[in-house]
């Protein structure tokens, strides 16, 4: 599962790395390319928690296959496409297809790794590596072939997808003879709890849009990098994210979960400060790694809380913190390209410095579920595990 949200987040980190190019041959402004972004998860954020709902109801594994190929189809037109609304709608259908993975995704992880937050951090890691190769695949390959190579991107996708149907029941479940009883879910769904979450969710995400929509043209346009370098610098911050999720999960197995991701909110807050006040591009990458380490490392815990939150409805819990709420913070990136325009790359990212502290005075509001196990591997409830044998 780890290495079918590495692939499927691959389409997610290729659509920033576009946004050099189709500012250099298209001649998009920052309001433009910020509203591909909001292209890229208006769908998704809508999307997912239906998604999750109607995985909740009855599983739906085959989902994962074909949001991943909807993804990798939406991307590999772009570069086909011959007008600005064309390319809006394409990014818009690469993200619907983000959507009906990741929920369906997120259970299948969850399936096989029980109740250990570093089991859903190498989980969470896949997806933290693939969006960092969406940027390291695609800008060497966009500056040897131009747009018109985006078409190539399709391959991974279709590799998976045929890994999937090929092995993803009998690697969950085993096989058919020896099929494994579920037992049932405990614990109630505590939605005032989940909702705070999400709000906490919902800043780390505006945190994370504006980093990933406006950092290489950063440091192309404010540090005097070049396009290959600030290409870089979006993908070191994405690499170290991995790390930083791993460290996250490790983090909350040994000292909990709420101390994880207050610690990662508080050491992005010198990290971010140190991207603006670096005086060239050299001494701003080491920032832009220690901000890419902090910034990731409540992201899996959030998934796996959120799934503790509401023990019944997995699905739900996962399309929200992976999804909707994840895909708000995309909503204001037209909003920072808009403050762009108007006074520079450079002020926003000192807006969004403040952000981190907002995110740790919320976790004030949270508290950790109850340690006992809730969802013992495999997980989910009988019922739904018996729709799913008539759904695969």
């Amino acid at each position: 599962m780890s290495s079918a949200h590495l692939v499927d987040d691959i389409y997610q980190g290729v659509v920033p790395a576009l946004i050099p190019f189709l500012v250099a041959e298209r001649g998009y402004s920052y309001a433009a390319v910020a509203g591909l972004i909001l292209a890229a998860t208006v769908l998704s954020s809508v999307g997912q928690p239906v998604f999750g709902w109607l995985g909740d109801r009855r599983p739906r594994r085959w989902m994962i296959s074909v949001g991943m190929l909807t993804a990798a189809l939406g991307v590999g037109l772009v570069g086909l496409s011959l007008n600005y609304t064309t390319t809006w709608l394409l990014i818009a259908l690469s993200g619907l297809g983000i959507a009906a993975f990741h929920p369906e995704a997120a259970r299948a992880a969850r399936h096989a790794a029980g109740d250990s937050n570093r089991a859903m951090s190498i989980f969470a890691v896949g997806g933290n590596i693939g969006f960092a190769l969406g940027a390291l695949i695609a800008t060497p390959l966009l500056l040897a072939t131009g747009l018109g190579g985006t078409a190539f991107l399709v391959i991974p996708a279709l590799v998976m997808a045929i890994i999937l149907v090929s092995r993803l029941r009998t690697v969950l479940d085993g096989p058919i003879a020896a099929r494994r009883r579920v037992k049932a879910v405990t614990g109630v769904d505590n939605w005032p709890a989940f909702l705070r979450l999400t709000a906490v969710v919902v800043v780390r995400s505006i945190i994370f849009f504006g980093l990933t929509s406006f950092l290489a043209l950063y440091f192309i346009h404010d540090l005097g990098a070049s396009t290959v370098q600030g290409g870089f610098a979006l993908t070191l911050f994405l690499i170290c994210g991995a790390l930083g999720t791993f460290i996250g999960g490790w983090i909350a197995d040994r000292w909990g979960r709420l101390k994880s991701i207050r610690l990662g909110f508080a050491l992005a807050i010198p990290a971010m400060a140190g991207i603006v006040l670096s005086p060239t591009w050299p001494h701003a990458m080491v920032f832009v790694a220690l901000t890419g380490i902090s910034i990731f490392i409540p992201f899996a815990v959030f998934v796996i809380l959120g799934q503790d939150y509401l023990p019944h409805r997995i699905g739900t819990a996962s399309g929200v913190t992976i999804g909707l709420a994840v895909s708000i913070g995309g909503l204001f990136a037209p909003v920072l390209g808009w403050i762009a325009d108007s006074i520079g790359l450079q002020p926003v990212l000192t807006i969004l410095i403040a952000l981190p502290l907002v995110a740790l005075i919320l976790t004030g509001l949270l508290h950790d579920p109850d340690s006992m196990p809730r969802h013992p591997r495999p997980t989910g409830d009988a019922a739904a595990e018996a729709a799913e044998e008539g759904a695969i």
